[in-house]
């Protein structure tokens, strides 16, 4: 069974949850995780699940090759695209790469060879900088603390 979008998008739904507008949340005024900040012409507050969807299929799933990459990975990539960017997700995904013995330039761009090298690359590792990551942020931005055991515990779950 392959494992595809339509599965995983229920999960990621799932943590975003609903219209949040938590000042201290870096991602602002959000709904189903679609920021007012990245989509300042999307009434974000009426935004409806399938609307979210359609967003995230084509601004994120098909945009960053999330289909591409193995099974075990795609989910995991297409989490962290959707929570820290995907900027953010690709260079995690090609610091786990290059740990794996690769040779990437970390520039947060997929593409081929960035594919290829995640092939040999293990679902626990990226798991492990992605926690890295958050544990860094809250290094430097002591105020996100308190979300830092939802990132925890979303990370071990996808």
């Amino acid at each position: 069974m392959k494992i595809a979008f339509d599965e995983i998008i229920e999960v990621v739904l799932h943590h975003e949850g609903g219209y949040v507008n938590d000042p201290s949340d870096p991602g602002g005024e959000t709904n189903y995780g679609i920021s007012k900040r990245a989509y300042p012409d999307v009434d974000i507050k009426n935004l409806t699940e399938d609307g979210a969807k359609d967003i995230y299929k084509r601004d994120y799933w098909d945009r960053y090759k999330c289909e591409d990459l193995s099974e075990d990975l795609r989910h995991i990539y297409f989490d962290m695209c959707v929570n820290m960017g995907a900027g953010r997700a690709t260079k995690i995904m090609q610091e786990t790469a290059n740990a794996k013995g690769a040779d990437l330039k970390v520039d947060g761009k997929i593409g081929p060879k960035t594919i290829s090298a995640l092939s040999g690359v293990e679902l626990e590792r990226v798991r492990a900088y992605r926690v890295k990551y958050y544990a860094n942020l809250i290094v430097r931005k002591p105020t996100l603390e308190k979300f830092y055991f939802g990132w925890y515990r979303r990370s071990l779950e996808v």
